[in-house]
């Protein structure tokens, strides 16, 4: 089997300074959606850290003037810059971290994009019963879908590391916890560095979570850019393609050996696996 289709591809870009490290592009945004539009990319992937702090009717006349669609607003920074929870033992940590997501809403629907849920989730810390996180957590994802359904809007929960949480490191705890909750908004987001360390096979966890993969990212082995390590996107691409994905392909990695670089990179190496494909069929 080929790829026989070339994915719509963003990469992510924080509207806001972060210390997360795998977010390839920060800084000047206007100069950012400039170049990532002039390498090729179709979308940009927003991280915000606070939507009450962003100028929206400008943003949306940025992305319009260089033609770039959002598929997705990406919440990480609140837990890592503002330490929210849905699991935070304390209930205000709690609510506000609800209230976060909900805030996001509005312009997610406004963009056609999908409101990711990755460490935002929170993990289970010393003392806690878990039983109780777990709870807490169900609770918060019900409240955001309910409130994301109203507008259109889906919601991603992304399986991470297990040396970043212990709560949904796999395909099979989110298909479980997607299932659980039951919404038909809710779905998964995939991301090659964390299936790295946690699948088992990663085109078949690819392939479990089928129709309920909502989004989709790419960093190699070791979260540089896709080619800098030993992932075999093209494998990846042709079971995306398998399964019927339509989503865009995005790239989160680390901004090695710089920014500029790595962005330039990842779309080469993607186009090149495309067309490498191709070649094989002709």
């Amino acid at each position: 089997m080929l790829v026989h289709r070339r994915f719509n591809l963003s990469i992510v870009l924080s509207c806001q300074s972060t210390q997360f490290s795998a977010v390839a592009l920060q800084g000047d945004f206007k100069k950012n959606l400039a170049y990532i539009s002039q390498l090729g990319y179709q979308g940009v992937e927003l991280a915000i850290r606070n939507p009450a702090q962003i100028d929206y009717p400008a943003l949306y006349q940025m992305l319009e003037r260089f033609s770039l669609n959002v598929p997705a607003i990406g919440t990480g920074q609140a837990w890592g810059e503002d330490h929210l929870s849905f699991t935070d033992p304390n209930m205000d940590v709690r609510e506000a971290a609800i209230g976060r997501v909900l805030a996001h809403i509005p312009s997610a629907a406004r963009l056609g994009s999908k409101i990711i849920i990755g460490l935002l989730r929170g993990k289970t810390q010393p003392g806690q019963d878990r039983t109780q996180v777990e709870e807490w957590l169900v609770d918060a994802l019900i409240r955001c879908a309910n409130a994301a359904a109203e507008r259109g809007v889906s919601l991603c929960i992304e399986p991470i590391n297990r040396y970043e949480t212990d709560l949904v490191n796999n395909v099979s705890s989110g298909m479980e916890l997607v299932g659980r909750i039951g919404a038909k908004n809710l779905g998964l987001l995939l991301d090659t560095f964390h299936m790295n360390i946690e699948e088992v096979d990663i085109a078949a966890s690819i392939r479990q979570a089928g129709d309920r993969l909502f989004h989709f990212h790419v960093a190699d082995s070791n979260r540089w850019y896709p080619g800098a390590g030993h992932l075999d996107f093209g494998g990846i691409l042709i079971t995306l393609e398998g399964i019927g994905y339509t989503g865009y392909v995005s790239g989160e990695f680390i901004p090695l050996p710089d920014p500029d670089s790595a962005a330039q990179r990842a779309i080469d190496h993607l186009r090149q696996v495309v067309i490498n494909q191709e070649g094989r069929g002709s």
